[in-house]
């Protein structure tokens, strides 16, 4: 038994509609699957979704309040006004900054952009900077990412007599800020028809107005800052996207090309994960570690010797911020296990003085990675009495919701249902932290702290192929509302499997299934070879893909987990070094039995950790159903063996047993031994077995252990007398027969149990387990029958 590290879930399909969309799309299986478990039922939705038919967008004037906003600008680009781009510090702000710079100055505006600061000013627009606007002579303000919470600044724009235009997508709150144009995709009243728009979306949308079409150039900045906000990829955001991409791969945005250059990433092979893990993650750390202006410098820049120069910054920074992290990772891990421990938090709220506030929320997604539970990671600030953190969370709890249920502790907070961002005050953590675990108390269950893996379907090994792998990509890019797909492969043969990499920390092996076999690689996990065993069926979760080598084309998974749910025999017969195994044996009702005392001290092991089974010993209240049953020794007896296995099913059994002395490789004499033996005791009438013993064991070929049995067994039968080392008939016959004596009968059974226990090949021994533990279920359910 293996068991998965998390929940699977997957929505059942409709075998009648997949083959249905399969025929009309003329898409392989696999495709069909995916588009029904994403509700892309309808014929015609589902192929505008693949082939970009009938899909456009949306007209820009659709905001309430775009003709007002592209007016004034207009009006102050001709009074040569100037204009001020308010900004964010991470991917979607600076690429919303630079879309609005571009479509600006192409217009010929006097035009600047601001980003805050992220350590002295925090989030969003704020005073000083709007003060800071006036003594520049800014007439106009135009936010993009950010704005919507900023109800004071919009009211001191309109006492500095400053026009603001803001546009942003974050969630609104219970009150406006009262700015001359609010272009955002989710506030009540409008009637635009897709509200789940990134910042640099709006942005566009704002450009495209400006422009009077769609400025094309635009979209790999959109592009970027979609991927990077985690937005669901449907509707318009997939043409953001997917068109986007397509833009990106053939840019001649100087910045672009040398962001490429130092991340290693091909600009013609750009994907979603290109953007997600190599282009995003860099532009972010500038902002994260200081002011986030040489990210849009480089957006915008038309000099190529300065792209290459501010990427190479962006890239360093990006190394610090990497460094920053691990150790703040660690420190908090640390943190959580000594003083937060998670039976008493449901909601993970910490903090640490000189914690870089900058990356606070990448600590909080591997914190929930780690713990799985919803996690807000503090910066503190003790001169200020402030505390600035960002939040993560799990299916099940709304961070949005509930810190709204909080606004009264906590003067500056936005974000998303999983994500969010806020400053408190230090003195207030301990509240706010009482608080929302009061309020996941209610909302969570037990189950709900058990991680997720949602399977998009199931897959058989035969349905894998090149060309339907391929297909697959008809539903890139891939990303939030439509997932990169995570398929099951079910009961399937696991043919061969082995640790690779240099660390050993990666696993390798191959499934099979109706003669037909798949590769399959699990990165970093390795760890699981150790819980697998010959000729078990899995089931396996993970992300189908193609293994180019040699110009050769396979199929091959790549593995997220496996499941093992049968039990399973680990072979652990003859490996001396018993502390190494049975360290891999899983402590949760793991019981160790010893049959032999004295096997404890050969094998140094302490009485405190093994159960102790001698012939007579009692079973009573020994439970094995579902334990690591991990068996030392040899049992002196087949019947003690199989009473235990009666005690229960268990998930796995690990079989040593030691032995000391091999009756199975030493001659088991034949009744011909016996009968010569006993005739040159008769001529003899008697012999020293101390003295002569040896030279009859080489006369005969045998050994002296051989020569001592065949006494002993005479013994029991009282066929003779030993006195000091002398054997010597009994003047007085008896007939009897060998398997009387019990020395006969302990060395015929230890015979046979290690012919059956010791000396058997692997399959043989796992199949006189399985006859005997499937033997005590039957018993099981009769009695569960009868009673």
């Amino acid at each position: 038994m293996l068991n998965s590290k998390t929940r699977w879930m997957m929505t059942e399909s409709d075998q009648h509609k997949i083959s249905e969309l399969a025929n009309e799309l003329k898409v392989p299986p696999l495709v069909a699957k995916l588009l029904i478990n994403r509700d892309l039922v309808d014929v015609e939705e589902a192929r505008n979704f693949l082939f970009d038919t009938g899909d456009s967008f949306h007209d820009p004037y659709l905001f309430e309040d775009m003709k007002k906003a592209t007016e004034r600008i207009n009006k102050a680009i001709e009074n040569g006004e100037r204009i001020l781009v308010y900004g964010d510090y991470d991917a979607d702000g600076v690429s919303s900054t630079s879309v609005l710079m571009t479509v600006l100055r192409d217009l010929g505006a006097e035009v600047e952009f601001y980003i805050p600061n992220r350590f002295s000013e925090g989030y969003g627009p704020n005073e000083g900077a709007f003060r800071w606007a006036k003594e520049e002579g800014f007439t106009l303000i135009i936010t993009v990412d950010t704005g919507i919470s900023a109800v004071n600044e919009a009211k001191l724009a309109k006492e500095l007599e400053i026009d603001l235009i803001i546009t942003d997508h974050h969630e609104p709150g219970p009150e406006l800020p009262p700015a001359f144009a609010l272009i955002h995709p989710k506030v009540e009243g409008t009637t635009y028809p897709f509200g789940e728009l990134a910042g640099v979306g709006v942005a566009f949308k704002l450009a495209h107005a400006l422009y009077g079409e769609l400025p094309v150039h635009l979209l790999d900045l959109a592009a970027i800052g979609t991927i990077a906000d985690l937005v669901p990829l449907r509707g318009e955001n997939r043409l953001l996207a997917k068109r986007g991409i397509a833009q990106l791969r053939v840019s001649n945005r100087l910045g672009i090309k040398a962001l490429c250059r130092i991340a290693n990433a091909q600009q013609q092979e750009i994907t979603e994960e290109s953007i997600g893990f190599m282009i995003a993650p860099r532009i972010n750390a500038v902002g994260r570690l200081g002011d986030a202006d040489p990210a849009v410098d480089l957006m915008l820049t038309e000099d190529a010797d300065e792209a290459k120069a501010l990427a190479e910054e962006i890239d360093s920074l990006n190394k610090e911020r990497q460094a920053i992290v691990s150790q703040m990772t660690e420190e908090a891990v640390e943190m959580v296990e000594n003083d937060f421990p998670l039976y008493d938090n449901s909601v993970l709220v910490i903090g640490k003085e000189g914690w870089n506030p900058g990356v606070v929320g990448i600590v909080a997604s591997r914190l929930v990675d780690k713990f799985y539970r919803p996690t807000i990671v503090l910066s503190f600030d003790s001169e200020k009495g402030t505390a600035k953190g960002s939040a993560r969370s799990i299916a099940g709890f709304d961070l949005f919701k509930n810190l709204s249920t909080c606004r009264d502790i906590l003067p500056h907070f936005g974000g998303h249902p999983m994500a969010a961002g806020m400053t408190l005050q230090l003195d207030d953590v301990a509240q706010f932290r009482n608080r929302l675990n009061e309020l996941a108390s209610t909302e969570l269950t037990e189950d709900d702290f058990i991680p997720v893996t949602q399977l998009d379907a199931s897959v058989t090994v035969d349905e894998i192929s090149v060309e339907s792998i391929e297909k697959l990509q008809l539903l890139a890019p891939f990303g939030m509302h439509n997932p990169k797909p995570k398929w099951i492969i079910d009961n399937v043969s696991i043919e061969h499997y082995k640790k690779i990499g240099s660390a050993q920390n990666h696993l390798k092996l191959v499934l099979a299934d109706k003669g037909v076999q798949l590769d399959g690689v699990g990165f970093g996990l390795g760890e699981l070879a150790d819980h697998m065993t010959p000729f078990s069926n899995a089931s396996v979760i993970g992300e189908l893909s193609i293994n180019e080598w040699n110009n050769r084309k396979k199929p091959q998974v790549f593995l997220q987990d496996v499941k093992i749910d049968h039990w399973q025999l680990f072979d652990v017969r003859g490996i001396k070094q018993v502390h190494k195994w049975n360290g891999l044996v899983p402590d949760e009702n793991k019981i160790t039995i010893c049959f032999n005392p004295a096997t404890l001290e050969k094998l140094s092991l302490g009485k405190d950790e093994v159960m102790l089974l001698e012939d007579g010993s009692s079973l009573e209240g020994l439970a094995t159903d579902k334990a690591s049953l991990v068996l030392l020794d040899l049992p002196t007896s087949k019947p003690i063996l199989e009473e235990l296995l009666k005690k229960g099913q268990p998930h796995r059994i690990y079989a040593h047993f030691f032995q000391e002395e091999d009756h199975f490789f030493s001659t088991m004499p034949t009744r011909e031994h016996f009968k010569w033996y006993y005739g040159f005791l008769t001529k003899r009438g008697s012999f020293d077995l101390n003295k002569h013993g040896d030279d009859l064991a080489k006369y005969k070929g045998w050994s002296k252990e051989t020569i001592d049995f065949m006494s002993q067994v005479f013994f029991d039968l009282k066929f003779v007398t030993i006195v000091n080392g002398f054997i010597s008939l009994n003047p007085e016959k008896t007939k009897k027969d060998l398997s009387e004596s019990l020395t006969y009968q302990k060395k015929q059974q230890q015979y046979e149990i290690e012919n059956e226990l010791l000396y058997s090949s692997y399959q043989e021994l796992k199949t006189w387990f399985n006859e005997r533990i499937e033997e005590s279920v039957t018993i099981e359910e009769e009695v569960k029958a009868w009673t």
